[in-house]
């Protein structure tokens, strides 16, 4: 599942040519899946794979004998690899698939998408070390990580319930906040609303309870990746969050692009995991050959920003972040599946990783508003002269990632889009 195969080679071509356009996010290298219907139907949800700007319905291909997303993500990762190779052989260039495959295709543009699984738990990381230290300095000038963040993966259990699929608007939250020179706190609309760039991992085939996964195997475990959108109201959450953590100002929503970009397909991107001169190295647990040398994912991760005039202008949003997850993470997804299940943990089918907000060393690599204005002290001006510290009523978010390296295909992870509401 981490090796390159026939699936990744360079020259791969489809007959579905909007797949061969150059940097397109889903050429037949790519083959995600997602769950969608057409737009304005009431039938159920089918199961897709993203090709060029179509979808195809796999269930009719009849390659795969079920309607139900969880139960596909958890075969085991040779029936995995056989279903990839075929869907890749049927869209190949050439193959006799073609005339009875057209038949299958809808346009993207043309589709409703859904989650892309049932989510049964939601975990939450914190594995940016870059967004971990600028964070703490702004609150502990002194001691920005905590002494355990280089030994332990931190994490929170979020609320699954209000994981949402990219394109929705969302209310501004409310909840209760206390200013510094206030005696007393209050309760009333969100002022400091902020978004998160992460990655979400998505478990595959789950876990018994009582029985850890061991880290040599914990890849198996995970079906594929999406971006994701963390927000988080900070005013909330810094009344709120010692000493039990984040509540109130993170459970309101979260955004999850609708491809699932698989682990096999991202075997051409993978960077090895090393720590700087002075760093403990990864507890026996938490450390593995493989993990060394090829632990993180090498995505290219970006957010742009769409104001309400934006839009009324005709302007399209505009870029505030880039980055990259392969400098922004200190803990792999491998070490977050070994960690999670330790204890006997039992993982399922569906169940969500968040990576935690992954920004680089450079400012203009910062994952979250909270960085880029250092806590509101600094504006960010937008080309057009708008000026933002936190998200304002009408803000759109658009999260974007790709893959590219030499000798590989560009892959895309589609995009990631919600909308303040006042």
């Amino acid at each position: 599942m981490n090796s390159t195969n026939e699936t990744h080679d360079l020259s791969l071509r489809s007959w579905i040519e909007s797949a061969n356009v150059r940097n397109a996010d889903f050429p037949i290298q790519n083959l995600p899946f997602g769950r969608y219907r057409p737009i304005g139907a009431i039938e159920d949800f089918k199961i897709g794979v993203a090709i060029g700007d179509q979808i195809l319905d796999l269930q009719e291909t009849g390659l795969i004998d079920t309607s139900d997303m969880n139960v596909l993500m958890s075969l085991d990762a040779q029936a995995r690899l056989r279903l990839r190779s075929a869907i890749s052989q049927g869209l190949a260039h050439g193959s006799p698939e073609q005339h009875a495959w057209s038949k299958l295709l809808s346009p993207q543009c043309k589709a409703e998408m859904a989650l892309p699984c049932r989510i049964g738990d939601y975990t939450d990381f914190y594995t940016g070390i870059h967004h971990a230290t600028s964070v703490g300095r702004l609150f502990r000038p002194d001691q920005p990580l905590m002494p355990n963040y280089k030994w332990v993966p931190i994490g929170y259990h979020g609320r699954a319930s209000s994981i949402r699929v990219s394109g929705h608007t969302f209310r501004r939250p409310h909840g209760q906040t206390k200013a510094p020179d206030a005696e007393q706190p209050g309760v009333g609309p969100c002022r400091r609303l902020d978004y998160e760039l992460e990655l979400g991992y998505f478990v595959g085939r789950g876990n018994e309870l009582g029985q850890p996964v061991p880290i040599e195997v914990a890849e198996d475990h995970l079906f594929g990746v999406t971006l994701l959108n963390d927000w988080s109201a900070r005013d909330i959450q810094a009344w709120e969050y010692q000493p039990l953590g984040p509540f109130l100002s993170k459970n309101f929503v979260t955004t999850v692009s609708p491809w699932l970009v698989t682990m096999e397909a991202l075997a051409p991107f993978r960077a090895p995991l090393s720590r700087p001169e002075g760093d403990p190295q990864p507890l026996p647990y938490l450390d593995s050959e493989f993990n060394r040398k090829s632990g993180l994912l090498d995505i290219t991760l970006e957010v742009r920003i769409l104001t309400q005039r934006m839009a009324k202008d005709g302007l399209a949003p505009e870029r505030v972040t880039l980055g990259s997850a392969r400098t922004a993470a200190y803990w792999t997804a491998a070490q977050l599946i070994a960690h999670h299940t330790v204890n006997g943990c039992n993982l399922q089918s569906g169940d969500l990783l968040g990576s935690g907000t992954l920004s680089g060393p450079a400012a203009n690599e910062a994952g979250s508003l909270l960085e880029l204005t250092e806590g509101g002290k600094k504006c960010v001006t937008l080309t057009n002269g708008e000026q933002r510290t936190f998200l304002e009523d009408g803000d759109t978010l658009v999260l974007r990632g790709w893959c590219e390296r030499p000798g590989a295909a560009h892959i895309g992870l589609g995009e990631v889009r919600g909308t303040v509401m006042a």
